[in-house]
């Protein structure tokens, strides 16, 4: 069987490990990062729309996020929306900017925070691994229909269980690596 075959299988695996790793990045980790609100949008004229579409978000100090609306009108929508996210952060407003002062993690958030991520890399091992079914489906469906042979079955086990674990290593990787950040602080 050609590489190519197996392509869109590993293109899946690969955005499986992507859409993790940016899940990653909401876990906030006691310094300042703008990708903690990333999921968070602001009823905007209706809409609900991503809170860096319609503020500038900067770190001034290493423990500090100020969000500066581009419309002054939203300053209330946007600590509401902070404060109904799972950021775990209370906005302070100053009639210009909400900031966002970032606390010393404590031992049991780490903890929390420590399962959040273990949480998330099982949920993209499952996702790889479903990616794994659909490809030996397919596999199946096609020695089925007697287009490959039981030897190019077999060899095509192989190979998606190889590139199937090489992915669940990305997933580990990532998540140690999540995982170290949050105890380094």
């Amino acid at each position: 069987m050609a590489k190519s075959d197996y392509k869109a299988y590993e293109d899946k695996m690969q955005k499986t490990v992507d859409a993790m790793v940016s899940e990653f990045e909401t876990i906030r980790a006691g310094r300042a990062s703008a990708a903690v609100l990333n999921k968070v949008t602001v009823n905007y004229y209706g809409t609900d729309t991503p809170l860096s579409q319609v503020a500038t978000l900067s770190v001034p100090e290493p423990r500090m996020l100020v969000i500066q609306p581009w419309d002054p009108s939203l300053l209330k929508a946007i600590e509401k929306a902070i404060l109904a996210s799972d950021v775990g952060i209370t906005p302070t407003n100053d009639g210009k900017n909400v900031r966002l002062a970032f606390p010393p993690l404590t031992e049991e958030r780490r903890r929390d925070l420590t399962k959040l991520v273990h949480k998330y890399a099982e949920e993209g091992k499952v996702a790889v691994r479903n990616v794994r079914r659909d490809a030996m489906e397919f596999f199946k469906a096609q020695k089925k229909k007697s287009e490959i042979t039981e030897d190019d079955l077999k060899i095509c086990e192989k190979e998606l269980q190889d590139l199937t674990d090489e992915y669940i290593k990305k997933v580990e990787d990532a998540a140690a690596k999540k995982e170290k950040e949050l105890l380094e602080i």
